[in-house]
């Protein structure tokens, strides 16, 4: 088990909890992937779970804001898989993107956020045609209690309440059961919303 980020004290943390052992890459800088996959000759699941966003309509957004989104949410992903492609292949494997509910319907006040989730989507969408030996699925939760939804909950002017939201608990189980999935299914996209 390889869990993929920047290098901090929290994935390590994470790291030892599950026995995994700590892949330091920034998705921001795709130039830097491929020494780092190299090793790696077959991978059964790669989940991608990083994303920024910047709150903002789209009359407020600038230009940076709009290439950091696409860098992080889309390009980062997209060259990540394709390092990793060759070892996905050879173990017939599971490309799961954790994406957004503003992947399938535009949410006011995330302009550069919703574009790039949707972006992502047809990426995998791409993938999953391109890539018939390979499972893709899109899961797009709703709201889910986070840091990140913390601060568009203050962008939005509102009091933060974790309980109206999905916990992230929930949201990798619902991705656990698609990769869990019997091998004769091939599980799309998922969409989970709080109740």
């Amino acid at each position: 088990l390889f869990l993929a980020g920047r290098p901090s004290t929290r994935l390590d943390a994470v790291a030892e909890r599950l026995g995994a052992t700590t892949w330091p890459i920034d998705l921001a800088d795709p130039d830097s992937m491929a020494a780092v996959v190299e090793p790696i000759v077959e991978l059964d699941v790669l989940i991608h779970n990083a994303g920024v966003a910047y709150p903002g309509r789209v009359a407020e957004s600038s230009v940076d804001e709009w290439r950091a989104s696409m860098a992080v949410n889309v390009v980062g992903a997209v060259a990540l898989t394709l390092e990793l492609l060759p070892a996905l292949r050879a173990a017939g494997g599971h490309v799961l993107f954790i994406n957004s509910g503003a992947g399938i319907n535009a949410s006011p006040g995330l302009a550069s956020y919703s574009a790039s989730k949707f972006a992502l989507r047809g990426f995998a969408d791409s993938l999953r045609a391109d890539e018939p030996s390979l499972r893709v699925t899109s899961v797009h939760p709703g709201r889910i209690a986070t840091a990140m939804q913390e601060d568009l909950i203050a962008y939005e002017g509102r009091d933060y309440d974790p309980t109206q939201f999905l916990s992230p608990a929930t949201v990798a189980r619902v991705t656990a059961d698609a990769v869990n999935a019997p091998q004769d299914a091939h599980v799309h996209e998922v969409i989970v919303r709080p109740r």
